[in-house]
């Protein structure tokens, strides 16, 4: 057969249309690679809460004075409630939220609610936010319960909603949902689920509320309880869409992270440790605005598998509630702390039982519940119907046997209002939601 010129070059060509055949995808995969690394978002740096101006301080009566005041945000007995949060509100006033039903966990719960008035200083009565059955509907998803809700509002002040649910399993099954207000909590969005997650979209709750970046971008504390227990950041933007998420902690025993921004590119992470290795709590560090985080590390003091609050002081130097126990949750107490996490000083013990134990008798756990509550809620009328319910709601949850009983003061949540204060919720005994207020030279004074 004669061969023409142009078969020669069809001939001479074919090896290299074959290797840009094999390599075109190659290319087309190394140069998507190369995008989204490029791509990926250089976090903005986080909004800090610099002190007030010493000059206006010095004529602010209220900051100069001490201030330690408690009150109960819930109001009713019947519920068990747990892992409450609370946020500051435009007008001066504040809202918790927590979850209540018969039990964690049952099908009844709900997210409720309430609003402290600063005009009056009082809490109102507590409201229903969101159901299990909202929550359903909308998503058009099967849902078990519901748990763990945090409030926080943003620098364009939305005020932030997240809470988690759970179709299947228990909460290692779970997902995180969201609403939002652009009215002070008056009305409220339809719920919406965030995808975090290709593994079937469960395992992922939260507990401690947001924090903010300076362009108004989310930065929420996560973690996971399945085939492991570790924290993540999750990078939202200011609509509430997921940009990103970046890994906190590794291992089988960290979760519940609580961030605290320490400057614009720096903050802290302390996390609840489950582990048997250390009764400790974990702190990471990260110094690229939450993309990478240092190994956790046990910090002082005692902490028995149990949440953990943190809020910057305003000086540099970090606000810690928790229960400073080998075990039991029977004492919540403040401390503090510098930022490298070295020298902690405890500042005082804001709830305690008893006796130093954990286990009383009923006769003693009755006696002491009433009379805290009295102390604390001065204004309610105290009927004898009214002690008797909340002696009954709480020893349904605290005594086994009789003679077994326990006080619960745990899962507390802390932050720092415009105005200076602080503010802390808390479950006690699983009964109320305790609200307690102080300023930071009631905190000097009790260093």
């Amino acid at each position: 057969m004669t061969t023409t010129p142009s078969t020669l070059q069809e001939g001479r060509l074919l090896p290299s249309v074959l290797l840009y055949r094999l390599c075109l995808p190659l290319l087309c995969l190394l140069f998507a690679c190369g995008l989204w690394f490029s791509s990926t978002p250089r976090l903005a740096p986080f909004a800090i809460d610099h002190p007030r101006d010493p000059a206006a301080l010095a004529n602010d009566a209220e900051m100069l004075e001490p201030l330690f005041a408690s009150d109960f945000a819930s109001s009713t007995f019947q519920r068990h409630v747990h892992s409450s949060s609370i946020a500051a509100l435009p007008d001066g006033g504040l809202i918790s939220v927590w979850f209540a039903g018969s039990r964690e966990g049952a099908a009844d719960v709900d997210i409720r609610g309430a609003r402290f008035d600063p005009a009056s200083g009082d809490w109102g009565e507590e409201f229903k936010l969101i159901s299990r059955a909202t929550t359903e509907r909308v998503l058009q998803r099967d849902i078990r319960k519901l748990g763990n809700p945090v409030i926080a509002l943003a620098p364009d002040n939305r005020l932030w909603l997240f809470y988690v649910s759970v179709s299947l399993g228990g909460w290692a099954g779970s997902a995180i949902n969201t609403i939002h207000s652009d009215d002070g909590g008056a009305t409220w969005s339809q719920p919406r689920r965030l995808i975090t997650s290709p593994f079937l979209n469960i395992s992922t709750l939260v507990r401690n509320p947001p924090v903010f970046h300076a362009d108004g971008s989310i930065g929420l504390p996560i973690y996971h309880e399945f085939l492991g227990k570790f924290a993540e950041y999750l990078y939202l933007c200011p609509e509430g869409r997921i940009i990103d998420k970046f890994r906190i902690s590794r291992g089988s025993h960290s979760l519940q992270p609580t961030v605290v921004p320490l400057s614009e590119d720096s903050a802290l992470a302390l996390l609840r440790n489950s582990g048997v290795e250390h009764g400790k709590v974990l702190a990471s560090f990260t110094s690229d605005r939450g993309q990478t985080w240092t190994d956790h590390v046990p910090v002082q003091p005692w902490n028995p598998n149990s949440a953990v609050a943190a809020i910057s002081e305003g000086d540099g130097d970090i606000l810690v509630v928790l229960n400073d126990l080998e075990d039991g949750r029977f004492r919540l107490t403040l401390y503090h702390t510098d930022a490298s996490l070295k020298d902690w000083r405890k500042v005082s013990v804001l709830d305690e039982g008893p006796l130093p134990q954990e286990w009383v008798t009923e006769e003693l756990f009755r006696r002491e519940l009433q009379d805290s509550y009295t102390a604390v809620a001065e204004a309610e009328e105290e009927t004898p119907a009214k002690l008797q319910a909340l002696v009954q709601s709480a020893e349904k949850r605290g005594c086994r046997g009789g003679q077994r009983c326990t006080f619960k003061f745990e899962y507390p949540t802390l932050i720092r209002a415009p105005n200076g204060f602080f503010h802390l919720v808390y479950s006690w005994n699983n009964t109320l939601i305790k609200h307690v207020v102080f300023n930071s030279a009631w905190v000097e004074q009790q260093r």
